[in-house]
């Protein structure tokens, strides 16, 4: 694969991920195209996620909501390109910047994001992914979603747009893509995929979950940005509470 001059800065939002950030951060250390920072944007967490994130050397601010977390972190970064990641997806192909970059430069994309693939999950769980991964597609850069778990954007296009509304409680990455798209070019990536855990369909239930996104989805076409909690969105994980299973467990690492 070709060299890039491109510069990459990820932001990572996290409150409580001392399970899973340890992973994510030895997958992004293994990359070919190393990313010029690595910033951890942290929540307050009540566990040992802002002391691994320092132990990997990241640069750590202080988060909050996602979306106003990845605006802290993006007010720091100096890469050319912001890439905005979750705690717990997970990077095996060490290839991933590098792919993702040589396409995205060579598209000339302003903003992009990948198809997601699930890791675990039953075969209705898979199945709900991969008709998201059709339905994103269908819509295109008429109506973009980006998730904000993995995307893409030229740190110019960010800022010009003003980052994330910090008033969008749920679908804020969304609503992003569809402010970014009126400025820049939009595109799915076919290099890569990211892969993504089935902890919140264990924690709320698989149903649950297409639920509310299914309304969620619909609460934007009709009605426009989410600006209410009344989907009860949560952001972080209480391992004590929640009992989701760490990496460790569900992949054998």
């Amino acid at each position: 694969m070709q060299n890039h001059t491109s510069t990459v800065s990820i932001v990572i939002p996290a409150k409580n991920e001392e399970r899973y950030l340890p992973r994510l951060l030895k997958d992004l250390h293994q990359q070919t195209h190393v990313p010029e920072q690595i910033i951890l944007a942290d929540a307050q967490s009540t566990d040992r996620t802002r002391e691994i994130g320092a132990e990997h050397g990241c640069l750590i601010v202080e988060g909050d909501m996602p979306g106003p977390g990845r605006n802290a972190g993006a007010k720091i970064a100096t890469g050319e390109i912001l890439l905005f990641l979750d705690a717990d997806v997970q990077i095996r192909n060490r290839f991933f910047i590098e792919a993702a970059l040589e396409e995205f430069n060579k598209q000339h994309f302003d903003l992009a994001a990948p198809d997601i693939h699930l890791i675990g999950g039953n075969r209705a769980d898979k199945f709900g992914h991969d008709f998201y991964n059709f339905y994103v597609r269908l819509w295109g850069a008429r109506w973009p979603h980006a998730p904000g778990f993995c995307t893409f954007i030229r740190r110019s296009l960010f800022e010009q747009i003003g980052g994330f509304d910090p008033s969008v409680i749920l679908c804020e990455d969304h609503e992003l893509a569809q402010r970014a798209r009126k400025h820049g070019k939009f595109g799915i990536l076919e290099s890569v995929s990211i892969g993504v855990t089935d902890r919140r369909l264990r924690r709320d239930g698989g149903l649950v979950v297409a639920a509310k996104y299914v309304l969620a989805e619909l609460h934007m076409l009709i009605l426009g940005p989410i600006r209410h909690n009344a989907f009860h969105y949560d952001f972080g994980y209480d391992l004590d509470k929640d009992g989701v299973k760490g990496v460790d467990e569900v992949d054998g690492v």
